[in-house]
């Protein structure tokens, strides 16, 4: 284990997002925006970086969200995929409990402030 090198991923869709799941996480978590689509070529890239760590996936509960994760799915099946709930249908405008939420499911380390309701 590398030190300094974050063993877990999480990727999401755009900055906003980046930006609202980096402030609800305590551990140091690389967190990897796909700016809505992404190519084969680049998602093979980073299929080959991403090797040996812990990957998740955070996307919108829309058509552009599902249509991300189908294709995560289908090309790295080893990634866990993390799902908000549909009526918040952006994760960043998900509320930051919920998002705390369903990150501690994944064990991933949150500040507890964001527990709270």
């Amino acid at each position: 284990m590398n030190e300094g090198i974050p063993e877990k991923v999480i990727i999401v869709e755009g900055k906003s997002d980046k930006t609202k799941v980096k402030n609800i996480i305590r551990e140091p978590v690389e967190i990897i925006c796909t700016n809505g689509t992404i190519s084969i070529t680049k998602l093979d890239e980073l299929i080959d970086t991403l090797f040996d760590k812990d990957v998740y996936i955070l996307v919108d509960a829309d058509s552009a969200g599902e249509k991300l994760r189908k294709q995560f799915k289908r090309e790295f099946p080893e990634a866990e995929h993390l799902y908000i709930d549909r009526m918040y249908r952006e994760v960043a405008t998900a509320p930051v409990h919920h998002l705390a939420t369903v990150l501690l499911g994944a064990n991933i380390d949150v500040y507890t402030q964001y527990l709270d309701r």
